[in-house]
């Protein structure tokens, strides 16, 4: 089951990907902001740049995330059985992905709090105009430390591996939907912002503006922000800034080093 999981989980990104990349090339919600003489980076370098993170993730990923949460899963604490019997039924899903979404919102929320964690989360950060490519886009040091510090809710709440795999499918398919330049009916996107995260929501986040990038923090549901009084009050703009406020983005190997430098 594991096995078919993975190549279901490859299959629904790569039809997903491909149909926001087509999408929002289509029925873009803003201009391309990066085609400005003023800007580093043009369209072409822009997907590079991020393909290039993505490669070197889906590289590295098999030693360092796949391992941490194969051992998690398999050291489960033994509660969850007296509980759930059946922990791949209904129930155990549904728990499992409200658990790992509701990590997921406090493990966004600290690495915008410490410094440490913010020099690599940064590298998602200074793109400068967000597409669906822009969800692929992380530090391999940031994602190594995901799967460390997700490995204990895995373990203390006996997630199974299913689950994860379930969960990081849908964590994909939100996050490309959410970072798409795609233009939606304002009142369908309006409705869709009341249960998940949308374009809208998310682009706040990217704000080049401190006080909006420390906001909006959720991945799948929306309703974790409006909880913890995380939702910023602001709405998306055509022409707002994105990035990090007062740096621009960098080259591969820039990005790569950027945590390592004194005061990034």
């Amino acid at each position: 089951m594991i096995e078919q999981l993975l190549a279901w989980k490859t299959i629904v990104i790569g039809i997903w990907l491909a149909l926001f990349f087509t999408l929002e090339r289509c029925f873009p919600a803003t201009p391309w902001k990066l085609e400005d003489p003023d800007q580093h980076f043009s369209q072409s370098r822009h997907l590079v740049q991020n393909a290039a993170l993505w490669l070197i993730n889906l590289l590295l990923s098999p030693l360092l995330v796949i391992g941490v949460t194969l051992f998690a899963a398999g050291h489960g604490l033994a509660w969850r059985q007296q509980w759930i019997p059946q922990t791949l039924g209904p129930a155990g899903i549904i728990l499992d992905l409200l658990l790992l979404d509701l990590w997921i919102y406090a493990w966004h929320r600290i690495n915008h709090r410490l410094p440490f964690f913010w020099r690599f989360h940064q590298v998602h950060h200074l793109d400068q105009q967000l597409d669906a490519t822009s969800a692929l886009r992380f530090h391999i040091g940031e994602v190594a430390l995901s799967a460390l510090l997700r490995a204990p809710v895995i373990v203390i709440f006996a997630i199974p591996l299913a689950s994860v795999i379930v969960f990081e499918t849908l964590v994909t398919v939100a996050a490309i939907f959410h970072h798409a330049n795609v233009r939606l009916p304002a009142a369908v996107e309006r409705r869709l912002a009341l249960f998940i995260i949308t374009p809208s929501i998310h682009w706040v986040h990217h704000h080049a503006v401190r006080e909006d990038t420390d906001s909006n923090y959720g991945t799948v549901l929306s309703c974790w922000d409006r909880l913890f009084r995380s939702m910023s009050k602001n709405r998306r703009t055509e022409w707002m800034p994105l990035g990090v406020d007062k740096l621009v983005e960098n080259r591969l190997p820039q990005l790569l080093l950027l945590p390592l430098r004194k005061g990034s």
